[in-house]
């Protein structure tokens, strides 16, 4: 699967950790909205809201909110949904995959099994340089690193 493993470095960012939990309840984590918005953005910033619809072309919605109140919404959709190894999504389509006014990126996330646990990989796909790197400004290692560390909390807490 080369479209799935083939990294452009000067687009792509990358987020790899082998995380003591099974692969079945990170997939929890990341397809059920209860579980999602408890994790999703980084502390002390929350994810009160999200939607999502587990088929191609279905809602892909969360909304983060900082400490101040602000918010950014993010509607996208669901490209594929492969239970429990693999989420990839877009803010590029809107449900149904209707074209969306604004792109900024494009994620798959694959879990993987491993002696111990779960190869964690989010990879944060970009259209060009210049969107890559202001993703990587904002903290995208530091964030969506400090993200999988709630996440795994969460997963550790499931039956």
């Amino acid at each position: 699967m080369t479209e799935y493993t083939t990294i452009d470095q000067d687009r792509d960012l990358v987020l790899t950790r082998i995380v003591d939990v099974s692969r079945q309840k990170l997939w929890r984590g990341w397809s059920e909205p209860a579980l999602l918005t408890s994790w999703f953005a980084p502390k002390p910033w929350t994810a009160p809201e999200c939607e999502i619809d587990l088929q191609p072309g279905g809602i892909f919605r969360t909304v983060m909110q900082g400490p101040d109140g602000e918010r950014f919404d993010s509607t996208g959709c669901i490209l594929e949904a492969v239970a429990p190894e693999r989420i990839v999504f877009t803010d590029a389509l809107q449900p149904g995959f209707r074209p969306s006014a604004e792109s900024f990126f494009s994620a798959i996330v694959t879990f993987e099994e491993v002696p111990g646990g779960t190869r964690y990989t989010a990879v944060a796909r970009h259209k060009n340089a210049e969107d890559c790197q202001k993703h990587r400004d904002m903290g995208f290692h530091e964030g969506w690193g400090l993200c999988l560390d709630q996440l795994v909390a969460v997963a550790k807490s499931l039956d």
